[in-house]
């Protein structure tokens, strides 16, 4: 063992959300290590790719709750770091004007006060070209939604966290934890200890809380990010304004589908199926169904008509699914030095700033700043087991 080290705490995964509990952290002067497996920056989980959507369109009010402080926060670290960030370019939302998930979003906007604007069936062509908004759907924008550049978020963070004193320890995979008064934490390289220690290891956390003789009900899911030409380059593009987008549901899917403008790869568009399927994220590439992407091909054959319906690119992505596809942000239940988020499900990245500070709250024993009693562990009651 040629590395060891005491701090206050240890945060384990160094995506989004450790990155910014580390972050978090650091700015209250604690001593703070941050470890990844993999050698940073990095490609296997659930952070990388180079854009993300922020909104506060959601079903549930306390997720566009917490987006007010979460766009905050996002503004203070462009200005700390004088970096962009974020590009505010509207989020379009369609489904059946009279379904339970459209009407939700739709009175969630209205009770937050979010500027947000209808877009009925005769007004639609109007203001969004190039869409084909299906009979019987309504849209709306909220307004305040874009696009957050996610690889340069990621790397603005993790160097703030390191000008605050903050130690990253990448290519350094953890063996062991063993739970206690101080947690001592083995690597592939050394050992540590801390007075507390987060685990934010996206879809590996189960094989670490192993560890401390605890099994969450998550599933991990491979998802094909595809890319889609314009027939007309810049037709879909972000520099024409064009909005980031849901479909709620629709005849091909009763998964959400999702979209960015074309920004990353020129002449392409990321849309996507909010949905994959289940795999190891040690043997990611074993996973080749491609079921999803006929779904796509058909959607945007019907509804975006400036787009070629096969795709020029598809990459991958994990996500870690709880049952309710809501987050876990809690203590441990055995320790209460030990601190997890996890089950992002595919919709955590935007939240970054917000969930670093309630795991920093959580980890430091004090009150969060918001209501966590919808991201508990105990809302699986049996559906959580013991690995001892």
């Amino acid at each position: 063992m040629s590395t060891s080290g005491d701090f206050d705490c240890i945060v384990i995964g160094a995506g989004v959300q450790g990155s910014f509990t580390a972050y978090q952290l650091a700015k209250k002067n604690k001593k703070t290590l941050l470890l990844e497996q993999f050698v940073l920056p990095h490609s296997r989980g659930s952070s990388h790719g180079q854009t993300r959507i922020i909104r506060k369109a959601y079903e549930q009010n306390f997720y566009t709750h917490m987006m007010e402080e979460c766009y905050e926060l996002w503004a203070q670290l462009e200005r700390e770091a004088g970096v962009k960030l974020y590009r505010q370019t509207g989020l379009l939302v369609m489904g059946p004007e009279k379904s339970a998930n459209y009407q939700n979003i739709k009175d969630t906007l209205q009770r937050n006060k979010v500027p947000m604007v209808v877009l009925t069936h005769d007004i639609f062509s109007q203001h969004i070209p190039n869409v084909n908004l299906a009979k019987g759907d309504e849209a709306l924008v909220d307004t305040t939604a874009g696009v957050l550049f996610a690889d340069r978020a990621l790397k603005t963070v993790q160097e703030q966290f390191l000008k605050l004193g903050g130690v990253i320890r990448d290519n350094e995979k953890v063996t062991d934890i063993k739970p206690g008064p101080v947690v001592r934490v083995s690597t592939s390289v050394g050992v540590y200890h801390a007075k507390s220690l987060v685990i934010t290891t996206g879809a590996w956390a189960n094989k670490l809380l192993a560890n401390t003789g605890l099994q969450l009900p998550l599933e991990v899911v491979k998802i094909n990010v595809c890319y889609w030409k314009e027939k007309v380059p810049g037709s879909y593009g972000m520099k024409q304004r064009f909005p980031c987008f849901v479909q709620t549901e629709c005849l091909e899917s009763k998964v959400h589908i999702y979209g960015l403008p074309s920004n990353e790869y020129p002449g392409l568009m990321k849309v996507c199926y909010h949905m994959g399927s289940k795999t190891d994220p040690d043997q990611r590439d074993l996973q080749k169904d491609k079921s999803d992407i006929e779904i796509l091909q058909h959607y945007i054959a019907r509804c975006f008509p400036g787009l070629i319906p096969e795709p020029a690119i598809v990459e991958s992505c994990l996500y870690t699914l709880t049952p309710d596809h809501h987050f876990v942000l809690d203590y441990h239940p055995a320790y209460s030095n030990i601190v997890i988020g996890a089950g992002f499900s595919g919709h955590g990245f935007k939240f970054g700033p917000i969930i670093g500070k309630l795991l920093c709250e959580l980890s430091l024993g004090e009150v969060p700043s918001y209501d966590l009693s919808p991201f508990h562990i105990r809302r699986f009651q049996s559906k959580t087991r013991s690995a001892l």
